[in-house]
């Protein structure tokens, strides 16, 4: 019986057929399956998609996702969490991705380093294009920008790029808060979400900057740009990074989980590093 296999193709992560379709004994590679049925004395022939032909579309659709290639095996039963929180964070993502057609809120995960947010995020959009048929889309948003300078030099405006960004039915954004701080950044930031967030749509986001409100953020008032680019310079705080604005919609969008700063570095912890030490003579 043919399944998905998955395995890097370049930079990004890729699903493919275990059978491909053209040797289906069901369809001849057609992608159709044709019976008949009995109805009122009658012979109809009806038309069906065949099961290989449905799991090629759930293939593509995992492939338009551009999941980074090193969480190509990324799932849910391959996390392994070291504290509460994480365990939580898993819960989480496992929930969202099974009552996903019953839930209008993401979620945000923050935490140090190397503790498993792109894992989460990329175990998610797997179960949803795979499992579900779910249009989705992974970007990491310091790459985001990059490609948006790029497509400058070529003519594209920041929209043309944000536009099918804008449209899938989910998104994850990894690493936000990342990057220079700059202007641009922000006002493509802004644009994003405030687009997803008016047309109702769904984002995942991962940070490692603090999900904590300031302190003070009664005190200091509302930052325009000029404030944000100068709170953001030393800040922790994702609020900071990314102003009141966005976070404010944030809270309204996700349910958030944050780890603690000493949750360890899975990939320093891990069994590749394990593997490399030398036994003692």
């Amino acid at each position: 019986m043919a399944a998905l296999v998955f395995d890097r193709a370049g930079d990004f992560a890729a699903a493919r057929l275990s059978e491909p379709l053209s040797t289906c004994p069901d369809c001849g590679g057609t992608g159709l399956v044709r019976t008949t049925t009995k109805q009122n004395n009658r012979t109809y022939e009806v038309v069906t998609p065949c099961p290989r032909a449905l799991l090629q579309r759930r293939a593509s659709l995992f492939n338009d996702v551009h999941l980074p290639a090193v969480h190509a095996q990324a799932s849910f039963d391959s996390y392994k969490p070291s504290n509460a929180e994480q365990a939580k964070a898993l819960e989480t993502a496992k929930a969202f991705a099974i009552n996903f057609q019953n839930t209008s809120r993401g979620y945000v995960l923050s935490g140090p380093v190397g503790t498993g947010k792109t894992h989460l995020l990329c175990a998610t959009l797997k179960h949803l294009t795979v499992e579900r048929g779910v249009k989705s889309a992974y970007v990491e948003i310091s790459l985001l920008y990059s490609q948006i300078r790029r497509g400058f030099q070529d003519g594209k405006s920041g929209g043309e790029i944000i536009g099918p960004l804008s449209q899938v039915d989910v998104l994850a954004i990894d690493e936000l808060g990342k990057g220079r701080g700059s202007q641009f950044e922000l006002e493509t930031l802004d644009e994003l979400i405030a687009r997803r967030y008016n047309a109702g749509k769904i984002t995942l986001f991962a940070t490692n900057y603090s999900l904590k409100a300031p302190e003070d953020s009664k005190v200091r008032g509302y930052l325009g740009t000029e404030g944000i680019l100068e709170a953001s310079k030393d800040s922790k705080l994702l609020c900071d990074r990314v102003g009141d604005r966005i976070y404010s919609r944030l809270c309204e969008m996700c349910e958030f989980v944050e780890f603690p700063m000493n949750t360890a570095d899975m990939r320093r912890s891990g069994p590749q590093l394990v593997a490399k030490k030398k036994k003692p003579a």
